[in-house]
């Protein structure tokens, strides 16, 4: 059969502009594969030499402006983000925009503030990469904004006679906030405030917002506490009616609810809690069972039995997801009466609770366990130190039982760092702090054995219940869950520290089993125990791990070397402890499974909250810092070189812990120039090298408390 002939209109030349339009769709077809020009210019119908010749200049082209990628010599796979992309636009404190890519939080690419369309630091917005230039960075342009990640700010009120400006700390706006005098709601100059982004016209400089609160004056220790939690969008103030709301709750229990539980009431029970605290939410029973055994209590409040889910105080809770603690206040995630009164396990009060009961040998191994709603009257409520002593002298108020569930924790503890278990026992900086929230003195807290003995059976609990849901026969499906989950250490991360610690003298393996791996990264850490560079080979050692966070998907958790593990130990003040109670009822009752997705929102919900009451408990320290040294401007003190980076150094003054900044101009005999690999810098013409964890001595040079930074001068 003849072919049928080509009609004469087909066969003229392709111009470029047909070209282009034909490769671009030929891309946006084909995502994943690479092609050579030959290839490409078959699919388009590019036929004559002249046309495959321009396909691939087309193609050099397109590299260039880095929408095509030339994986190979002479083969092309489309930059699968394409020539607009989606992510995150963060402002860095060295001035510069950057937008990070969902696809590649590696691959960030600047955003000049000219082409930034006033995105704020972590909205989501859309961008258009720009023509890259030879020898220059990426560089894109906002095209679209289409999540506001924030648009309330905190700073100090400067109110002139028709209008104020919201004058910020941190730099994570361009431009200060300007404000109508009638949207100041009663705020003066000098007053710190949460002010709202109402409109930002596109040829304004300033972005015009209102008033929300007025948190006081500028410097006093509430309004910049307030500030704090404002900042990180946290609460600062629980709304009266869901504190109205838990009033309204009965403190009496109820003869038939007795009768539901297993009692303890006449079991030796105690809880064991930090001097300050008021929320007990943990107690433990101990006695001596016929058949040899100890039988072990893990009692928890039993919050869920006060709260039901979907009430206005659960949605707060939820919300809230955790309490937060700064320096000197704790913000709860529940109202008071419940936290302190209701769910706190009070000494000599009748308590709901819902536990974890075990039997044990002598030797911590577990024999039978079982989860059930208990009620308990608590004997005692030893501070840490008083628990201390009694392990120390072996003397005081049930002293038997105390060290009997001493001896059984350390057994415990043994067996977990024999599976692989990872010891960071880090030093805790805290201060004394007077009536009017002034620091007055610092000490470190450090983890003692009554603070390991709460910590071991807390784990065995949160285990232990992840264990009786997840675990489950083979072939047969586990109910979906909330799972508190740790992946393993970063790879490139773990090289870096183990060529890090090689100066020091210390070595760690890298590769080999999960035990072998996790076990000599123990040894590290016993190896630098109260030596110079403990804190800071710690904190590598630390940044070398993932994060745990909360998921419906069990992976395990590295860092504590267990196949489940969950939070079940802490309803008051974690909203993820009151999700695993719920569910845990629901399966015992026979319940069905419930909807993953739903809870795989509610656990990354609960994961971020988390990271933000963390950076605001952080900032609390920062700030209290810088205040605590506010007055020792001048001193000099021997510091060790925490952090390095461009724009200068990071100093920890051995002392107090009290970290600042050498910024760069202050190292003024030397150009110097960061080296990332090796932690140090590095002066061009005398080679001198400053290198994290050296020793130096530094002079107090300026403490900054609106941005919470202390400057150092570097004393040779």
């Amino acid at each position: 059969m003849a072919k049928n002939k080509i009609p004469q209109k087909s066969k003229k030349r392709k111009n470029k502009s047909d070209l282009v339009t034909s490769i671009l769709n030929f891309f946006n077809r084909n995502t994943s594969k690479a092609f050579n020009y030959k290839q490409i210019a078959s699919d388009i119908g590019a036929k004559t030499e002249a046309e495959r010749l321009a396909v691939r200049a087309i193609l050099d082209d397109m590299k260039e402006d880095s929408f095509v990628l030339e994986v190979s010599r002479g083969k092309f796979k489309s930059n699968t983000r394409g020539l607009f992309l989606e992510g995150r636009f963060e402002r860095r404190s060295s001035g510069k925009n950057f937008f990070v890519p969902d696809d590649n939080e590696e691959d960030n690419i600047f955003i000049a503030e000219r082409n930034s369309a006033h995105a704020m630091n972590g909205d989501r917005v859309r961008i258009q990469m720009l023509a890259q230039r030879k020898g220059r960075e990426p560089e894109g342009e906002v095209v679209e904004i289409i999540e506001r990640k924030q648009t309330r700010f905190v700073g100090t009120l400067n109110v002139q006679k028709h209008f104020a400006f919201l004058e910020m700390d941190s730099k994570i706006l361009a431009n200060d906030i300007f404000i109508p005098a009638d949207n100041l709601n009663g705020g003066v100059t000098g007053d710190k405030a949460l002010v709202e982004i109402e409109e930002w016209p596109k040829k304004a400089k300033n972005p015009v917002g209102r008033v929300i609160d007025v948190l006081g004056k500028a410097g006093s220790n509430n309004a910049e506490m307030h500030a704090i939690l404002a900042e990180f969008g946290l609460p600062y103030k629980y709304p009266e009616y869901v504190e109205e709301e838990a009033d309204k709750i009965p403190d009496v229990i109820s003869e038939e609810e007795i009768a539901k539980r297993e009692d303890f009431r006449k079991i030796t029970t105690f809880t064991i809690d930090p001097r300050d605290a008021k929320d007990f939410d943990d107690a433990l029973s101990l006695r001596k069972l016929d058949n040899g055994l100890w039988e072990v209590g893990v009692h928890i409040a039993d919050v869920t039995h006060y709260v039901q889910k979907g009430d206005i105080i659960d949605k707060e809770g939820e919300e809230r997801a955790t309490s937060v603690y700064l320096v000197d206040r704790t913000i709860p995630m529940l109202p008071e009466r419940l936290s302190n009164v209701l769910c706190s396990l009070r000494p000599n009060e009748e308590k709901l609770c819902y536990s974890a009961i075990f039997e044990m040998d002598d030797d911590a191994n577990v024999k039978d366990y079982r989860i059930k709603r208990t009620v308990i009257n608590s004997d005692r409520r030893f501070t840490y130190e008083e628990a201390q002593e009694i392990i120390e002298t072996g003397e005081g108020d049930f002293k038997e039982e105390v060290l009997k569930l001493d001896s059984l924790a350390k057994k415990l503890r043994e067996k977990r760092f024999d599976y692989g278990a990872i010891a960071f026992d880090r030093v805790e900086v805290r201060f004394d702090i007077d009536e009017t929230g002034k620091p007055v003195g610092v000490f470190f807290k450090e983890q003692k054995d009554a603070n390991k003995l709460i910590e071991e059976f807390m784990l065995l609990a949160n285990r232990t219940v992840a264990e009786f849901i997840g675990k489950v026969p083979k072939g047969k499906k586990a109910k979906t869950f909330v799972y508190r989950i740790h992946d393993l250490p970063n790879p490139d991360k773990l090289q870096n520290l183990s060529e890090f610690i090689r100066r020091f003298g210390y070595k760690i393996k890298t590769k080999g089993s999960k035990v072998a791996v996790s076990k000599s990264i123990n040894e590290l850490l016993d190896d630098v125990h109260n030596r110079p560079e403990q804190e800071l080979i710690s904190t590598i050692a630390i940044r070398a791990m993932a994060k745990a966070v909360y998921s419906t998907t069990n992976i395990g958790h590295y860092g504590l070397a267990f196949d489940y593990y969950t939070h079940f130990t802490s309803p008051i003040r974690r909203y993820p402890d009151m999700m695993v109670h719920r569910l845990l009822t629901q399966y015992i009752d026979g319940g069905r499974s419930v909807n993953k997705e739903k809870y795989e929102e509610e656990c990354k919900h609960c994961s971020d909250m988390e990271q933000l009451a963390a950076n605001a408990e952080r900032a609390s320290i920062k700030y209290k810092q810088v205040e605590f040294m506010s007055d020792k401007i001048g001193r000099v003190f021997e510091a060790v070189i925490s952090g390095i980076t461009e724009w200068g150094l990071y100093a920890e003054i051995i002392e107090n812990k009290c970290e600042g900044m050498i910024p760069m101009r202050v190292l003024d005999d030397d150009f110097y120039e960061f080296d990332e690999k090796n932690y140090c810098l590095r002066g061009r013409r005398t080679k001198k090298e400053y290198r994290l964890g050296d020793k130096i001595n530094i002079k107090v040079a300026k403490a900054n408390l609106e941005r919470k930074q202390l400057d150092f001068d570097l004393v040779e």
